[in-house]
């Protein structure tokens, strides 16, 4: 029904990911190379009608919009005024980490983690507690005893999740979030749930919200919730907050208008009502799409660059690739990959420990471009291992 095979130039347009030079391809920032869906894309023509675009405010189906999507394909029970909109994620991680925790403080990172969360931590003078994640060199786990000796200690009062995660894919099971909040519980930590690729996920698999993972859970979480990774609308700036503990809430509340960064443009709100309430079988679609891209990476690493294997992960369209038997210094290898062949991927490195070995590639694009990007990796590592660079 939708065609994610057509090109879209996205050059000249003011683009993050499409500010690059002639003849590169770039496969590295989180948002998406396919339109919106055209749902979506009536919400908008329908809100441009109108020629005033003054102040907005949120209307009940904003709220509506969201608790029927939880509660129909996640499970999750939320009241209205447990959510509250936001800007984005990142700067509500900023405002949380400044209202939870004092400067000096050290907030826990399982990592490879998210490179913005670094930045979050670091530009408001707290530190990072990094807790490796294991690796059995197929998929990653955690480790309950290296994550309880980074919880207990005492200048540690704050906890970051990616569910999923992010760059791994990794699919948390309700145990493992279980687990989390028994011992965020135990060291009075605080855990804030990053969940804006809950629904780039394989198809017929299901992820668990770490607040419905137990009412422990519950009671010591705020949840990052957003439509901008599933459905492309990243520069919307449109999310939510979902913090069931009433005083949590309240803290956070003030926090987020003391930033100023709780009132909707006047395209957030249409955006994400639209894509909730309209945009289901166009995800699906997505979703089956991004899968058949995986599989395309997977078998196209084993029979043309071996060198490099797909960690799979069940969520996101961010491929985590390992490259060990070619180097341990993913940002070298990533700048001569580009130089070489134009194909613009992220270093693992910038991921924290243990991302070292690895490159984070983006493959939410039609699959004539993928393969291009593919073809791009294969010249650079046989070029790699042909000199004797690496």
């Amino acid at each position: 029904m939708y065609d994610f095979d057509r090109i879209t130039e996205r050059r000249n347009t003011d683009s993050v990911k499409w500010d690059i030079k002639e003849g590169e391809l770039p496969m590295w920032v989180a948002d998406m190379d396919f339109p919106a869906a055209p749902e979506i894309m009536e919400a908008f023509h329908e809100r441009l009608e109108h020629p005033v675009f003054g102040y907005s405010k949120l209307r009940d189906e904003w709220y509506d919009a969201y608790i029927h999507w939880w509660e129909a394909y996640h499970g999750l029970t939320i009241n209205q005024d447990e959510l509250m909109f936001c800007d984005g994620v990142v700067p509500a991680v900023s405002s949380i980490i400044r209202q939870l925790t004092a400067p000096g403080d050290k907030i826990v990172l399982l990592t490879p983690n998210y490179n913005h969360f670094y930045q979050c931590i670091q530009n408001n003078g707290r530190q990072v507690s990094e807790v490796e994640m294991r690796f059995d060199g197929t998929s990653y786990r955690m480790d309950p005893v290296r994550l309880e000796q980074a919880l207990s200690e005492p200048t540690a009062t704050l906890m970051i999740v990616c569910n999923p995660q992010n760059p791994t894919g990794t699919v948390w099971t309700k145990p493992e979030l279980e687990r989390i909040g028994e011992l965020c519980a135990r060291h009075h930590v605080t855990v804030v749930s990053d969940e804006i690729h809950c629904d780039i996920i394989t198809p017929g698999m299901a992820y668990v919200p770490f607040t419905g993972a137990s009412e422990l859970n519950k009671s010591l979480s705020i949840t990052c919730m957003a439509p901008t990774k599933a459905f492309n609308l990243a520069g919307l700036q449109t999310a939510a907050l979902y913090i069931p503990h009433p005083t949590l809430r309240e803290r956070i509340c003030s926090a987020i208008e003391k930033d100023e960064i709780s009132m909707p443009n006047s395209f957030a709100a249409a955006a994400a009502i639209a894509a909730f309430t309209k945009g289901r079988a166009w995800l699906e679609e997505l979703n089956e799409y991004l899968y058949r891209n995986k599989q395309i990476v997977r078998d196209f690493l084993h029979q043309e660059i071996p060198q490099i294997k797909l960690v799979w992960g069940d969520a996101t369209y961010l491929l985590w690739l390992e490259c060990a038997s070619i180097t341990t210094d993913s940002i070298k290898l990533a700048s001569q990959i580009r130089k070489y062949t134009g194909l613009y991927v992220m270093a693992g490195s910038y991921y924290g420990k243990g991302g070292e070995s690895f490159l984070r590639m983006n493959i939410a694009c039609p699959q004539s471009q993928l393969l291009d990007g593919l073809e791009r990796l294969k010249q650079a590592v046989l070029r790699f291992l042909s000199m004797g660079e690496y």
